[in-house]
Protein backbone atom coordinates (compact mmCIF):
# COMPACT_ATOMS: atom_id res chain seq x y z
CA UNK A 1 0.00 0.00 0.00
CA UNK A 2 0.94 4.11 -0.57
CA UNK A 3 -0.21 6.93 1.44
CA UNK A 4 -0.35 10.15 0.44
CA UNK A 5 -1.36 13.22 2.22
CA UNK A 6 -2.96 16.33 0.78
CA UNK A 7 -1.97 20.16 0.45
CA UNK A 8 -4.29 22.47 1.41
CA UNK A 9 -3.50 25.38 -0.57
CA UNK A 10 -7.34 27.09 -0.31
CA UNK A 11 -7.06 27.45 3.61
CA UNK A 12 -7.03 25.22 6.76
CA UNK A 13 -8.16 25.30 9.75
CA UNK A 14 -9.62 23.59 13.07
CA UNK A 15 -13.17 22.91 12.21
CA UNK A 16 -15.03 22.70 8.63
CA UNK A 17 -16.77 26.37 9.46
CA UNK A 18 -13.32 27.99 9.94
CA UNK A 19 -11.41 26.70 7.00
CA UNK A 20 -13.22 27.50 4.54
CA UNK A 21 -12.05 26.63 0.56
CA UNK A 22 -11.87 30.07 -0.88
CA UNK A 23 -11.61 32.25 2.26
CA UNK A 24 -8.32 34.32 2.66
CA UNK A 25 -10.34 37.53 4.09
CA UNK A 26 -12.41 40.36 2.99
CA UNK A 27 -13.73 40.04 -0.40
CA UNK A 28 -12.86 36.61 -0.92
CA UNK A 29 -15.68 34.45 -0.06
CA UNK A 30 -16.64 31.58 -2.54
CA UNK A 31 -20.12 30.45 -3.64
CA UNK A 32 -19.79 27.79 -0.71
CA UNK A 33 -19.68 30.49 1.84
CA UNK A 34 -18.58 31.91 5.08
CA UNK A 35 -19.54 31.97 8.35
CA UNK A 36 -18.52 33.83 11.70
CA UNK A 37 -15.24 33.31 13.30
CA UNK A 38 -14.12 31.99 9.27
CA UNK A 39 -11.26 34.34 9.28
CA UNK A 40 -9.08 32.12 12.23
CA UNK A 41 -8.50 30.05 9.09
CA UNK A 42 -4.43 29.73 8.66
CA UNK A 43 -3.39 31.22 4.95
CA UNK A 44 -1.64 28.75 2.48
CA UNK A 45 1.49 30.27 2.08
CA UNK A 46 4.89 28.59 1.52
CA UNK A 47 5.88 28.90 5.27
CA UNK A 48 2.76 26.72 6.20
CA UNK A 49 2.72 24.91 3.45
CA UNK A 50 6.17 23.49 3.76
CA UNK A 51 5.73 22.67 7.16
CA UNK A 52 2.81 20.48 5.74
CA UNK A 53 4.98 19.15 3.41
CA UNK A 54 7.84 18.56 5.23
CA UNK A 55 5.67 16.67 8.00
CA UNK A 56 4.34 14.16 5.27
CA UNK A 57 7.40 13.36 4.33
CA UNK A 58 9.09 13.23 7.62
CA UNK A 59 5.58 11.06 8.63
CA UNK A 60 6.84 8.61 5.47
CA UNK A 61 3.69 9.68 3.19
CA UNK A 62 4.68 8.48 -0.59
CA UNK A 63 2.97 11.68 -1.83
CA UNK A 64 1.07 15.24 -1.46
CA UNK A 65 -2.02 15.84 -3.49
CA UNK A 66 -2.56 19.35 -4.37
CA UNK A 67 -5.53 20.64 -5.86
CA UNK A 68 -6.81 23.09 -9.02
CA UNK A 69 -9.34 25.37 -8.60
CA UNK A 70 -9.88 29.56 -8.80
CA UNK A 71 -9.69 29.20 -5.15
CA UNK A 72 -6.46 27.35 -4.32
CA UNK A 73 -2.75 28.79 -4.94
CA UNK A 74 -1.50 27.23 -7.98
CA UNK A 75 -0.29 23.65 -7.63
CA UNK A 76 2.76 23.65 -10.46
CA UNK A 77 3.93 26.82 -8.79
CA UNK A 78 3.11 25.66 -5.01
CA UNK A 79 4.71 22.08 -5.83
CA UNK A 80 8.08 23.50 -7.80
CA UNK A 81 8.65 26.02 -4.36
CA UNK A 82 8.23 22.65 -1.90
CA UNK A 83 10.19 20.57 -4.01
CA UNK A 84 13.04 22.96 -3.17
CA UNK A 85 12.12 22.15 0.41
CA UNK A 86 11.85 18.55 0.60
CA UNK A 87 13.76 15.45 -0.78
CA UNK A 88 11.92 12.69 -1.74
CA UNK A 89 8.49 13.21 -1.14
CA UNK A 90 6.59 13.03 -4.42
CA UNK A 91 4.15 15.65 -5.45
CA UNK A 92 0.17 14.64 -6.80
CA UNK A 93 -0.56 17.36 -8.97
CA UNK A 94 -3.96 17.95 -10.18
CA UNK A 95 -4.34 19.24 -14.00
CA UNK A 96 -7.36 20.46 -15.39
CA UNK A 97 -8.10 20.42 -19.59
CA UNK A 98 -9.82 22.72 -19.83
CA UNK A 99 -7.16 25.62 -18.61
CA UNK A 100 -4.01 24.67 -20.33
CA UNK A 101 -2.92 22.66 -23.61
CA UNK A 102 -1.33 19.03 -23.48
CA UNK A 103 1.46 19.79 -25.43
CA UNK A 104 2.39 22.90 -22.93
CA UNK A 105 1.61 20.42 -19.78
CA UNK A 106 3.66 17.79 -21.16
CA UNK A 107 6.34 20.59 -21.48
CA UNK A 108 5.75 21.31 -18.08
CA UNK A 109 5.97 17.82 -16.60
CA UNK A 110 8.73 16.55 -18.18
CA UNK A 111 10.73 19.92 -16.51
CA UNK A 112 9.60 19.14 -13.34
CA UNK A 113 9.90 15.54 -13.45
CA UNK A 114 13.95 16.51 -14.70
CA UNK A 115 14.34 19.35 -12.34
CA UNK A 116 12.64 17.14 -8.92
CA UNK A 117 14.71 14.08 -9.57
CA UNK A 118 11.34 11.98 -10.89
CA UNK A 119 9.02 13.59 -8.12
CA UNK A 120 5.60 14.26 -10.17
CA UNK A 121 2.59 12.57 -10.25
CA UNK A 122 -0.09 14.03 -12.27
CA UNK A 123 -4.42 14.56 -11.17
CA UNK A 124 -6.32 15.04 -14.31
CA UNK A 125 -9.07 16.88 -13.06
CA UNK A 126 -12.06 17.19 -15.83
CA UNK A 127 -14.56 19.09 -13.78
CA UNK A 128 -18.03 19.11 -13.05
CA UNK A 129 -18.82 22.66 -11.31
CA UNK A 130 -20.31 24.72 -14.03
CA UNK A 131 -19.25 28.00 -12.41
CA UNK A 132 -15.88 27.04 -11.73
CA UNK A 133 -15.50 25.59 -15.42
CA UNK A 134 -17.10 28.78 -16.86
CA UNK A 135 -14.51 31.01 -14.84
CA UNK A 136 -11.79 29.23 -17.18
CA UNK A 137 -13.78 30.23 -20.47
CA UNK A 138 -14.55 26.55 -20.58
CA UNK A 139 -18.70 25.90 -21.94
CA UNK A 140 -18.39 22.07 -22.89
CA UNK A 141 -21.13 19.92 -21.65
CA UNK A 142 -19.90 16.99 -19.47
CA UNK A 143 -19.88 14.34 -22.30
CA UNK A 144 -17.76 17.07 -24.29
CA UNK A 145 -15.73 17.50 -21.66
CA UNK A 146 -14.72 13.77 -20.93
CA UNK A 147 -13.79 13.53 -24.70
CA UNK A 148 -11.72 16.10 -24.80
CA UNK A 149 -10.10 15.00 -21.80
CA UNK A 150 -9.47 11.50 -23.91
CA UNK A 151 -7.69 13.62 -26.48
CA UNK A 152 -5.83 15.67 -24.15
CA UNK A 153 -4.25 12.66 -22.16
CA UNK A 154 -3.57 10.73 -25.85
CA UNK A 155 -1.55 13.63 -26.98
CA UNK A 156 -0.09 14.34 -23.40
CA UNK A 157 1.23 10.50 -23.43
CA UNK A 158 2.55 10.99 -27.61
CA UNK A 159 4.03 14.20 -26.83
CA UNK A 160 6.43 11.95 -24.45
CA UNK A 161 7.21 10.07 -26.65
CA UNK A 162 11.07 9.79 -28.29
CA UNK A 163 9.61 10.39 -31.46
CA UNK A 164 7.32 13.57 -32.65
CA UNK A 165 3.99 12.89 -32.43
CA UNK A 166 0.97 13.96 -34.72
CA UNK A 167 -2.77 14.27 -33.54
CA UNK A 168 -6.01 15.56 -35.02
CA UNK A 169 -9.56 15.09 -33.48
CA UNK A 170 -12.27 16.72 -32.33
CA UNK A 171 -10.55 19.00 -29.96
CA UNK A 172 -6.90 18.82 -30.62
CA UNK A 173 -4.92 18.87 -33.70
CA UNK A 174 -1.08 18.52 -33.11
CA UNK A 175 1.45 18.61 -35.95
CA UNK A 176 5.08 16.67 -34.25
CA UNK A 177 4.73 17.38 -30.68
CA UNK A 178 7.23 16.76 -28.45
CA UNK A 179 9.74 17.78 -25.55
CA UNK A 180 13.17 18.61 -25.37
CA UNK A 181 13.91 15.39 -23.03
CA UNK A 182 11.08 12.42 -22.59
CA UNK A 183 10.27 12.32 -19.12
CA UNK A 184 11.81 9.23 -17.18
CA UNK A 185 9.72 7.70 -15.50
CA UNK A 186 6.84 9.49 -17.03
CA UNK A 187 4.79 10.58 -14.43
CA UNK A 188 1.57 8.49 -13.54
CA UNK A 189 -1.58 9.49 -14.69
CA UNK A 190 -4.38 9.54 -11.09
CA UNK A 191 -7.91 9.82 -12.51
CA UNK A 192 -11.12 10.16 -11.09
CA UNK A 193 -14.99 10.02 -11.99
CA UNK A 194 -18.23 7.89 -11.36
CA UNK A 195 -19.77 8.99 -14.43
CA UNK A 196 -20.65 6.60 -17.24
CA UNK A 197 -18.65 9.09 -19.24
CA UNK A 198 -15.99 8.93 -16.68
CA UNK A 199 -15.16 5.22 -16.63
CA UNK A 200 -14.47 4.25 -20.04
CA UNK A 201 -11.57 7.32 -20.30
CA UNK A 202 -10.41 6.11 -16.73
CA UNK A 203 -10.00 2.48 -18.34
CA UNK A 204 -8.22 3.99 -21.44
CA UNK A 205 -5.72 5.87 -19.95
CA UNK A 206 -5.30 5.61 -15.80
CA UNK A 207 -2.49 4.30 -14.25
CA UNK A 208 -3.98 4.49 -10.88
CA UNK A 209 -8.48 4.79 -10.74
CA UNK A 210 -9.28 7.20 -7.90
CA UNK A 211 -12.66 7.08 -6.08
CA UNK A 212 -14.28 8.93 -3.21
CA UNK A 213 -14.18 7.29 -0.07
CA UNK A 214 -18.22 5.38 0.06
CA UNK A 215 -19.24 1.93 1.66
CA UNK A 216 -17.33 -1.13 0.56
CA UNK A 217 -20.17 -2.40 -1.10
CA UNK A 218 -19.96 0.54 -3.57
CA UNK A 219 -16.28 0.65 -4.23
CA UNK A 220 -16.25 -2.99 -5.24
CA UNK A 221 -18.55 -2.15 -8.01
CA UNK A 222 -16.86 0.53 -9.00
CA UNK A 223 -13.58 -0.98 -9.37
CA UNK A 224 -15.24 -4.10 -10.60
CA UNK A 225 -16.22 -1.73 -13.59
CA UNK A 226 -13.17 -0.01 -14.12
CA UNK A 227 -11.39 -3.97 -13.98
CA UNK A 228 -13.78 -5.12 -16.73
CA UNK A 229 -13.50 -1.80 -18.72
CA UNK A 230 -9.64 -1.55 -18.86
CA UNK A 231 -9.48 -5.38 -19.67
CA UNK A 232 -11.46 -4.81 -22.53
CA UNK A 233 -8.56 -2.63 -23.89
CA UNK A 234 -6.01 -5.25 -22.50
CA UNK A 235 -4.63 -2.86 -19.66
CA UNK A 236 -4.76 -3.14 -16.09
CA UNK A 237 -5.50 -0.21 -13.44
CA UNK A 238 -4.27 0.16 -9.56
CA UNK A 239 -6.66 1.92 -7.38
CA UNK A 240 -6.74 4.48 -5.04
CA UNK A 241 -9.45 6.05 -2.62
CA UNK A 242 -9.57 10.12 -1.17
CA UNK A 243 -10.87 10.16 2.56
CA UNK A 244 -10.37 12.16 5.05
CA UNK A 245 -9.47 10.98 8.80
CA UNK A 246 -10.01 11.56 12.31
CA UNK A 247 -7.77 9.31 14.12
CA UNK A 248 -7.06 9.44 18.18
CA UNK A 249 -6.30 6.80 21.18
CA UNK A 250 -9.53 5.73 21.42
CA UNK A 251 -12.82 5.40 19.60
CA UNK A 252 -14.85 8.04 22.10
CA UNK A 253 -11.89 10.65 21.69
CA UNK A 254 -12.23 10.63 17.90
CA UNK A 255 -15.41 10.86 17.63
CA UNK A 256 -15.57 13.93 19.90
CA UNK A 257 -12.47 14.94 17.55
CA UNK A 258 -15.59 14.75 14.45
CA UNK A 259 -18.04 16.48 16.31
CA UNK A 260 -15.75 19.19 16.98
CA UNK A 261 -15.18 20.02 13.51
CA UNK A 262 -18.71 21.08 12.73
CA UNK A 263 -18.41 23.58 15.40
CA UNK A 264 -20.46 26.70 14.57
CA UNK A 265 -22.32 24.85 11.85
CA UNK A 266 -25.86 27.32 11.16
CA UNK A 267 -28.70 25.47 9.49
CA UNK A 268 -29.03 28.62 6.97
CA UNK A 269 -25.23 28.16 5.84
CA UNK A 270 -25.48 24.69 5.52
CA UNK A 271 -28.57 24.98 3.35
CA UNK A 272 -27.04 27.58 1.08
CA UNK A 273 -23.90 25.07 1.03
CA UNK A 274 -25.91 21.74 0.13
CA UNK A 275 -27.63 24.10 -2.62
CA UNK A 276 -24.13 25.29 -4.54
CA UNK A 277 -23.12 21.42 -4.24
CA UNK A 278 -26.28 20.35 -5.64
CA UNK A 279 -25.42 22.45 -9.14
CA UNK A 280 -22.46 20.74 -9.96
CA UNK A 281 -22.11 18.32 -12.70
CA UNK A 282 -20.29 15.57 -11.00
CA UNK A 283 -21.92 11.93 -10.55
CA UNK A 284 -18.80 11.50 -7.60
CA UNK A 285 -20.12 14.84 -5.97
CA UNK A 286 -23.98 13.67 -6.38
CA UNK A 287 -22.55 10.44 -4.43
CA UNK A 288 -20.91 12.26 -2.02
CA UNK A 289 -23.83 14.02 -1.39
CA UNK A 290 -25.97 11.93 -1.26
CA UNK A 291 -23.88 10.00 2.17
CA UNK A 292 -25.46 13.09 4.24
CA UNK A 293 -29.14 12.98 3.26
CA UNK A 294 -30.09 10.88 6.73
CA UNK A 295 -28.49 13.98 8.51
CA UNK A 296 -30.18 16.23 6.93
CA UNK A 297 -33.97 14.37 7.52
CA UNK A 298 -32.63 13.98 11.09
CA UNK A 299 -30.63 16.23 12.43
CA UNK A 300 -28.91 13.43 14.05
CA UNK A 301 -24.71 13.61 13.58
CA UNK A 302 -25.15 10.10 14.42
CA UNK A 303 -26.95 9.57 10.78
CA UNK A 304 -23.94 10.35 9.66
CA UNK A 305 -22.06 7.30 9.74
CA UNK A 306 -22.71 5.18 6.63
CA UNK A 307 -20.32 2.46 7.39
CA UNK A 308 -18.73 1.59 10.54
CA UNK A 309 -16.04 4.29 10.75
CA UNK A 310 -16.47 5.81 7.91
CA UNK A 311 -18.58 9.28 8.57
CA UNK A 312 -20.40 11.71 6.11
CA UNK A 313 -20.06 14.95 8.07
CA UNK A 314 -17.32 16.49 5.85
CA UNK A 315 -19.84 16.57 2.89
CA UNK A 316 -21.96 18.88 4.92
CA UNK A 317 -20.35 21.72 4.26
CA UNK A 318 -16.97 21.50 1.74
CA UNK A 319 -17.49 19.96 -1.96
CA UNK A 320 -15.12 17.03 -2.92
CA UNK A 321 -13.95 14.17 -0.71
CA UNK A 322 -16.83 14.28 1.42
CA UNK A 323 -16.34 11.48 3.46
CA UNK A 324 -13.86 10.66 7.10
CA UNK A 325 -12.23 7.62 8.46
CA UNK A 326 -13.22 8.24 12.61
CA UNK A 327 -11.81 6.34 15.33
CA UNK A 328 -9.67 4.63 17.31
CA UNK A 329 -5.76 4.16 15.75
CA UNK A 330 -6.83 0.33 15.15
CA UNK A 331 -10.45 0.72 14.24
CA UNK A 332 -8.73 3.27 11.19
CA UNK A 333 -6.16 0.85 10.07
CA UNK A 334 -8.66 -2.15 10.29
CA UNK A 335 -10.96 0.08 7.89
CA UNK A 336 -7.86 0.79 5.46
CA UNK A 337 -7.36 -2.69 5.58
CA UNK A 338 -10.93 -4.00 4.71
CA UNK A 339 -10.75 -1.81 1.40
CA UNK A 340 -7.23 -3.05 0.44
CA UNK A 341 -8.35 -5.66 1.12
CA UNK A 342 -11.53 -5.19 -1.99
CA UNK A 343 -8.20 -4.09 -4.30
CA UNK A 344 -7.16 -0.28 -3.42
CA UNK A 345 -3.31 0.02 -3.02
CA UNK A 346 -2.91 3.58 -2.28
CA UNK A 347 -4.92 5.73 -0.08
CA UNK A 348 -4.92 9.78 -0.21
CA UNK A 349 -5.59 11.12 2.83
CA UNK A 350 -6.51 14.45 5.36
CA UNK A 351 -7.44 16.25 8.33
CA UNK A 352 -8.07 19.35 9.90
CA UNK A 353 -5.66 20.85 10.35
CA UNK A 354 -3.28 19.40 7.96
CA UNK A 355 0.02 19.87 9.84
CA UNK A 356 -0.80 18.40 13.36
CA UNK A 357 -3.45 15.30 11.55
CA UNK A 358 -0.04 14.61 9.46
CA UNK A 359 1.54 13.42 12.39
CA UNK A 360 -1.74 11.98 14.09
CA UNK A 361 -2.15 10.02 11.26
CA UNK A 362 1.86 9.29 10.42
CA UNK A 363 2.21 7.92 14.26
CA UNK A 364 -0.94 6.58 14.98
CA UNK A 365 -2.10 4.61 12.12
CA UNK A 366 0.92 3.86 9.74
CA UNK A 367 2.72 2.57 11.99
CA UNK A 368 -0.47 -0.28 12.46
CA UNK A 369 -0.08 -1.23 8.63
CA UNK A 370 3.28 -2.66 8.48
CA UNK A 371 6.58 -2.10 9.74
CA UNK A 372 8.21 -0.56 6.27
CA UNK A 373 5.84 2.45 7.18
CA UNK A 374 8.05 3.81 10.16
CA UNK A 375 9.23 6.93 10.51
CA UNK A 376 11.17 8.57 7.48
CA UNK A 377 13.68 9.95 8.90
CA UNK A 378 17.05 9.19 6.82
CA UNK A 379 15.32 7.20 4.55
Amino acid sequence: MKFHWFLPTGSDGRTLTTGMRGVHGPGHDTALGSVAGSDRHRSPDLRYLTQIAQAAEHMGFDAILTPAGTFNEDPWITCAALAQETEHLKFLVALRPDAISPTLAAQMAATFQSQSRGRLLLNIVTGGDPAEQARFGDHLDKPARYARTDEWLTVLRGAWNPEPFTYSGAHYDVRGAAVFSPPDPAPAVYFGGSSDEALPVAARHADVYLTWGEPPADVAAKLERIRELAARTGRTVRFGIRFHVVARDTADQAWAAAERLLTGIDPTHLARVQATLAGIQSTGQARQSALGTAYRDSGRTSDLEVYQNVWAGVGLLRGGAGTALVGSHQEVADRIAEYAALGIEEFILSGFPHLEEAYEVGEGVLPLLGADRAVAVGR
